[in-house]
């Protein structure tokens, strides 16, 4: 169900009129959807009920700490990369023996504390860092789990910025990096392989390249004879960002793993983070100006880049909806832009769009993921709040940045 959309040509976050909401909070601002972000976590676990995974919400999409509070009221667990990510998981509630910890270059401060918290799995992705745990480990007279995480040269269809799988990527160890790693772990006396993860990227739609991947996951156990206790297939698992783009058949995917869980004694484990949160939140823009120019209608709004980055840095495009729709448009070649003094300042380009005035608001659909997290304070500009709605009821979530903290560090 959707809970952000159109009812009666006035948009709505669930029972909430968004004209309602920019009454009495500063634009721009991110409103949320607690009923999504629910309905959201409720459809991917019933989805893969068969297989029974443990569901660890990568932290890095979104790290509200009242967002994880609800996350972990209804069973999820934590994916995190950074010490700042695992203390918020921790703060918000969520069982260390929930929390993987990822990332291709963790500090020796931040393999302490993660071992000191108990998490459930260090993943590892270099022999450095093995042999780092290690030392750690027996410093702290601890014995560690931990995971090592496959590059399985495995392209993801999806933008090559958020593509991790590929051989030559950052991340994780090819095969017979990994199956030598694997063996000289296995001599580590204070670390205990339990796991085996893999991540080959992210808003993917296609359930073509995870099979791929479940096939060289099962060359490796046949090579290694290891039975990997946890197997961390990540995340990954895109949305859809308009209504033409299409959605990853879930249920399909599930039967793979299923399958590929025959004849293993094997826990499954997802890290999935845009599917949890894209499509929960919209970011409250105002218009500044209308500028028309060489046949284009440019919108300037009081949001940019430092706000939701995605479109700068990825080429993305998010949806613009008027809070109010009237039934008149606005010219042609309709350019949605921010403030930033940069060319790729841009959110949305339309041909037509709903008649619009200087001082109205729109909401750009779908940031729920990636947008406050990569917010910046670029051009020396205010973090913005962020807003949550629970039927007809809101509160905030964080506060708007004030501009006496913003120039005085």
């Amino acid at each position: 169900m959707n809970y952000i959309r159109l009812r009666k040509n006035y948009l709505s976050v669930e029972n909430l009129s968004v004209q309602k909401l920019v009454k009495k909070y500063k634009t721009p601002f991110y409103c949320y959807s607690l009923s999504q972000l629910k309905d959201n976590f409720f459809t991917f676990r019933d989805c893969f009920k068969t297989v029974k995974p443990i569901i660890c919400f990568s932290i890095k999409s979104n790290s509200n700490l009242t967002l994880l509070k609800e996350l972990r009221k209804i069973g999820s667990g934590a994916d995190v990369v950074s010490i700042g990510e695992l203390l918020k998981a921790t703060k918000a509630g969520i069982n260390p023996k929930k929390i993987v910890f990822s990332g291709v270059g963790k500090t020796e401060e931040e393999i302490r504390i993660a071992i000191r918290k108990g998490v459930l799995l260090i993943n590892i992705e270099s022999e450095s860092e093995a042999s780092l745990i290690n030392k750690i480990s027996k410093q702290l007279s601890k014995k560690v789990s931990v995971g090592v995480r496959l590059n399985p040269n495995v392209i993801g269809k999806t933008n090559k910025k958020i593509s991790t799988g590929g051989k030559d990527e950052k991340f994780g160890l090819v095969y017979n990096d990994f199956i030598n790693l694997c063996k000289k772990i296995k001599k580590m006396k204070n670390l205990n392989l339990r796991g085996l993860s893999v991540h080959i990227g992210s808003q993917i739609t296609s359930i073509v390249p995870f099979k791929k991947v479940l096939s060289v996951i099962n060359k490796v156990i046949k090579k290694t004879n290891i039975n990997f206790e946890f197997i961390d297939l990540g995340g990954g698992i895109g949305i859809s960002y308009s209504k033409n783009e299409k959605k990853i058949n879930l249920k399909q995917y599930c039967k793979m793993v299923a399958k590929f869980l025959k004849n293993k004694n094997s826990r499954i484990i997802f890290e999935p983070g845009r599917f949890i949160v894209g499509n929960t939140a919209i970011l409250i823009a105002k218009i500044i100006y209308i500028k028309r120019s060489n046949n284009k209608n440019f919108i300037i709004l009081d949001a940019g880049m430092n706000n939701l980055l995605r479109p700068a840095l990825y080429d993305a495009q998010h949806s613009i909806v008027a809070i109010k729709k009237r039934g008149k448009f606005l010219g042609k070649n309709i350019k949605f832009v921010g403030p930033i003094c940069e060319s790729t300042d841009k959110f949305s380009t339309y041909r037509t769009f709903s008649q619009i005035k200087e001082g109205d608001c729109v909401g750009i659909t779908n940031v729920g993921a990636y947008g406050m997290s990569l917010s910046s304070n670029y051009n020396t500009r205010p973090i913005v709040a962020e807003v949550l709605v629970n039927g007809s009821t809101h509160k905030i979530i964080r506060k708007r940045q004030s501009l006496e903290n913003l120039v005085n560090n």
